[in-house]
């Protein structure tokens, strides 16, 4: 159990480091379309926020995302990477990551595959962070406001389709062991990842995904 918890953290760490520089490193290519599109943004946050979905998507637990968010926010205060928001940043890194705890945990609760919550947590959670920057800054309306949320749920959309292949391939490995606790099947109740479960477990052939049950 104790060696599962460090696992756990040692790739939520990672998961929050690679989202909160990755988005740095694409800004650059992103910021040639939204300037085209003149609206403030919304790519980078898209693909930054992939990383935080994959990290839900092997470690089912609730507060998952969130937490990764508020500590998201604590290094981008430590580090001057406040963007325009300021003191009030962590706001739009605490948000999305809430919203892809709440999207993950009710498509595994409706039994939907992990794809297909991957593709709408990251949407969902684009189109907040989008929502939130707007009404602490930018103050958009109309048209323009309804560019910048589409545009951010089609990039979510497909840095979501990235992050659900990316969770696929995870979970061919062990690493999917370690949301295998007590505590993890109370609030998950009885699913099986990408509809795979162990050999004489709800009839399952025998892989490597796990199987909860009640």
């Amino acid at each position: 159990m104790k060696e599962n918890k460090i696992k756990c953290l040692i790739i939520m760490a990672l998961c929050c480091d690679l989202g909160l520089f990755s988005k740095r490193l694409i800004a650059p290519a992103a910021n040639v379309l939204t300037d085209a599109l003149h609206i403030p943004g919304g790519i980078g946050t898209s693909f930054s926020l992939m990383f935080l979905v994959v990290a839900v998507g092997i470690i089912p637990r609730f507060w998952c995302g969130t937490i990764m968010g508020a500590v998201q926010s604590l290094i981008a205060l430590s580090l001057g990477m406040v963007g325009s928001m300021g003191a009030l940043s962590p706001i739009g890194y605490i948000v999305p990551g809430f919203v892809i705890d709440c999207v993950m945990w009710a498509t595994k609760r409706l039994e939907l595959k992990t794809d297909y919550g991957a593709v709408l947590a990251n949407m969902l959670a684009a189109a907040s962070a989008s929502l939130t920057a707007n009404l602490i800054v930018f103050r958009l309306s109309g048209i323009v406001l309804a560019l910048y949320v589409a545009v951010a749920l089609t990039s979510g959309a497909v840095c979501g389709v990235l992050g659900s292949q990316i969770i696929s391939r995870l979970n061919k490995t062990k690493l999917t062991e370690i949301g295998k606790d007590k505590k993890n099947e109370k609030e998950y109740g009885n699913y099986c990842i990408d509809n795979h479960c162990p050999a004489g477990v709800n009839g399952g052939a025998g892989d490597s995904a796990f199987c909860h049950q009640d």
